[in-house]
Order: C-alpha cells, then sequence, then structure tokens
C-alpha cells in the first residue's frame, strides 16, 4: 500500500486506510496497518464472515434451492388450471377467492425471490417479514388450504360419499409440502442450507425486534386531606376522591346568581335523595342520605358536587343539608 492510498488524520502523523482499499469502514485498525481491524476479526472467528466460507455456485444469478423453488411454483401453477372436480370444470381460479392463498400467495413469495436477485435495490421484506420468511408462510399456508380439501375429500369418501376430486388436488399439496421443505426447513438441510451462510448482518423490522418489559401501572395515592377526613372509614369509595380540587375543573354556572363562594372543599349529607344535574339542567346522579358526598365548591344556592366516579354536577336545593 502506497503513501497515495493512505489518508492523514490528526496531526500526530497517525495514518488510516482509506475506505476504498482498506478492510475497515471509518474505524481505526490495530498497530500494524496491514492487518485487520478487531471488529472484521472477531466476525470471522464467530463464522459471521464470508472469506472462511466456500464459493457458493448457482443456476445463472440463482442458487439451487432458489430454482428448485420456482420449478415446484411453476408446476403447481400450470397443474392449477387443471379441474379439481370429476363431475364438470373447476378449476383453483374458478372458486372465487380460494386462489389467493392456495396458489396466488406462493406465487407472490416467487417473483419477490426473484426480484431480490435481478433487482439489488427491489423489494427487501414484506411488512415485517424478510423474503424468505415470507416464502416459508407462502408455502406453509398453501399446504394447509390443499391440505384441508383432500381431508375434506378422504371425510367424505370414508363416510360413504362420492369420490369427486381429480388427481390436480394430490399434486398440488405434495407441490406446496416440497416448498415448504425448500423455505421452512431448507437451514436445517445440509445440501440447501448453504444459502442462509455468511449472510451479513442487518437491522431486524421494528416488529421483528425483542419485545419491551411491562410493568404495572402506578395506583394513584388518595390526597392528604382525604385521608385525614373522618368520615373516609365510613364510605371506601371516598377514599380515592380528591379533596382540594382546582378551581379551573368546575364549569361556570349561568343560570345561578352569583353568590358568595367558598372553596374550602366539605362533606355533605342530603336529609332526602336529591338530583344532581348538569350544566344543561339535566339530571346527572342523585345523592341522599345513606352516603355523604363530596362538595368541592359552595356557591351559595348551589353546590358542586364531585361523584365517586369523577362526575361533577350541581345541587341546586341546599335546604337542610348536613355539613361534614
Amino acid at each position: 500500500m502506497t503513501d497515495e492510498n493512505l489518508n492523514e488524520l490528526g496531526t500526530d502523523g497517525v495514518r488510516w486506510a482509506s475506505r476504498e482499499e482498506g478492510p475497515w469502514s471509518g474505524e481505526p485498525p490495530g498497530d500494524d496497518v496491514g492487518e485487520p481491524g478487531a471488529d472484521e476479526s472477531r466476525a470471522r472467528t464467530s463464522g459471521g464472515g464470508q472469506d472462511d466460507l466456500p464459493p457458493q455456485y448457482g443456476i445463472g444469478p440463482f442458487t439451487v434451492r432458489e430454482v428448485a423453488i420456482g420449478g415446484v411454483w411453476l408446476v403447481a401453477f400450470v397443474v392449477s388450471f387443471f379441474s379439481l372436480s370429476q363431475l364438470g370444470f373447476v378449476s383453483v381460479w374458478t372458486r372465487g377467492i380460494d386462489w389467493i392463498l392456495a396458489i396466488g400467495v406462493p406465487t407472490a413469495a416467487v417473483f419477490l425471490l426473484a426480484l431480490r436477485r435481478l433487482s439489488p435495490s427491489g423489494i427487501r421484506r414484506v411488512g415485517s417479514l424478510g423474503i424468505d420468511q415470507f416464502a416459508s408462510v407462502a408455502f406453509s399456508v398453501a399446504a394447509v388450504v390443499w391440505l384441508e380439501r383432500v381431508w375434506l375429500q378422504v371425510s367424505l369418501a370414508a363416510s360413504g360419499g362420492l369420490w369427486e376430486t381429480t388427481w390436480v388436488l394430490w399434486v398440488e399439496l405434495v407441490l406446496m409440502l416440497a416448498g415448504v421443505v425448500l423455505t421452512v426447513f431448507a437451514p436445517l438441510i445440509p445440501v440447501l442450507e448453504q444459502d442462509f451462510q455468511g449472510r451479513p448482518d442487518a437491522a431486524a423490522h421494528r416488529s421483528s425486534r425483542p419485545i419491551r418489559g411491562v410493568v404495572p401501572r402506578p395506583r394513584p395515592e388518595p390526597s392528604a386531606a382525604a385521608a385525614a377526613s373522618p368520615f373516609v372509614g365510613s364510605d371506601e369509595t371516598n377514599a380515592t376522591a380528591p379533596v382540594d380540587e382546582p378551581e379551573s375543573w368546575v364549569p361556570p354556572v349561568t343560570t345561578d346568581e352569583p353568590a358568595p363562594q367558598q372553596h374550602q372543599a366539605f362533606w355533605a349529607l342530603a336529609p332526602e335523595e336529591r338530583e344532581v344535574l348538569d350544566e344543561n339542567g339535566l339530571p346527572l346522579f342523585r345523592i341522599g342520605p345513606a352516603a355523604w358526598a363530596l362538595v368541592i365548591e359552595d356557591r351559595g344556592a348551589v353546590f358542586v358536587i364531585r361523584h365517586e366516579d369523577g362526575r361533577i354536577g350541581y345541587l341546586h336545593d341546599v335546604s337542610d343539608v348536613t355539613r361534614g
């Protein structure tokens, strides 16, 4: 490596290999310029690099596995145009939307596998699934669809019914199962696992990343004024009702005459059941002698009352109300 291929960095005379020639991506090498960096050494020793793997040969731009998947799909696609029934012409394409899962989704998967090789900048994932993951799902779903049809026909024949399906059903099932082997179980088969060796690391889609931990939501603590009230123990629902409420929480009442207002909250007990109205004058809830009600504002002729579930209303009949 000549001095023309080295970049002078800093003022101490230390030289790093350029991005074009060196094995690094902006990371400083070791003490010897000709030796790889620590990160690359770890990648090679852990099996993550490609230098220690034999070359992968294929057929044209495709691997042997990809060609086998394409061949399985091509035969299944052609066979899908034949009739499924012996009683009349009924193919998968003439049964409504049955073709989508039976042959349509595997077709999309094979198209994406080919696009990945022919167009390096093309589609690289379907939602949170990579292309190989999508192909595994596609052929697995299609195999289940064809297996269900075979199972129904066998069950019908076993119960004395008519065997009306043709050879197409069995051929499609075998082909889709072959697609499952070439996609789902390919990393476990020595002849096919070469497709998955030496692939560079890539950031996972956010839907494929490990999940976050979940913690219980903290429960609100009662205020000090509510805990000190002598009436809290007699009605356990009052323990969670705050006593001091901001003035801005109470909607204005335009139907009453202005009166001296008392902002200190207190408990009130009505001698009989009385309606608490909303700001439009409609019944909101009732209070009575069975339980104390929390008054958050005294407007003279009107009490502003907060229900235990958080609703706020107005009591217009405040006569003979006992204050606590």
